[in-house]
């Protein structure tokens, strides 16, 4: 989880929203990934499908098994489907997402019996961490608007 802190503070630094990937295999990071939506204008930026792209190119297939995924965020309904697809078996995530999860908040696709794929979801690990990390971002967002107005 360490790792997709370190991702997150790459996309604070670019002014994205601070939500960071990293896919372990075999106890080593192989792809990484940040929100680069405001970066890209592209509104599938997220971090997950940037790390999940990465690592698919790294292992030359689109399944990544015997991973594990790790973001700052609880996935949203695209990253979770692509979590799926791409075979993803766990995912590691810091902070649930009440206005956009899919892994537990809004919706829980990870187990849905309707699907060819389950994944297994640790949720919670670093959570304050996490949360300070996107809390902090649009409270100094907030701050930045409204000096803005003022001016």
């Amino acid at each position: 989880m360490r790792g997709a802190i370190a991702e997150a503070g790459k996309a604070e630094a670019k002014d994205e929203v601070p939500i960071g990937c990293v896919i372990v295999q075999g106890g080593r990071i192989i792809a990484r990934g940040h929100n680069l939506r405001e970066t890209s204008q592209d509104p599938t930026g997220h971090a997950e499908l940037i790390a999940i792209r990465k690592a698919a190119r790294k292992l030359g297939s689109w399944r990544l098994l015997d991973t594990v995924l790790y973001v700052t965020l609880e996935p949203c309904t695209m990253c979770m489907g692509a979590i799926i697809l791409s075979r993803i078996p766990t995912v590691v995530f810091g902070c649930y997402d009440p206005k956009g999860g899919a892994a537990g908040s809004l919706f829980d696709l990870s187990g849905d019996p309707r699907l060819n794929h389950r994944v297994e979801l640790l949720p919670r690990v670093l959570e304050k961490e996490c949360s300070r990390l996107l809390s902090d971002f649009f409270a100094q967002l907030r701050t930045r608007k409204r000096r803005t107005r003022i001016t």
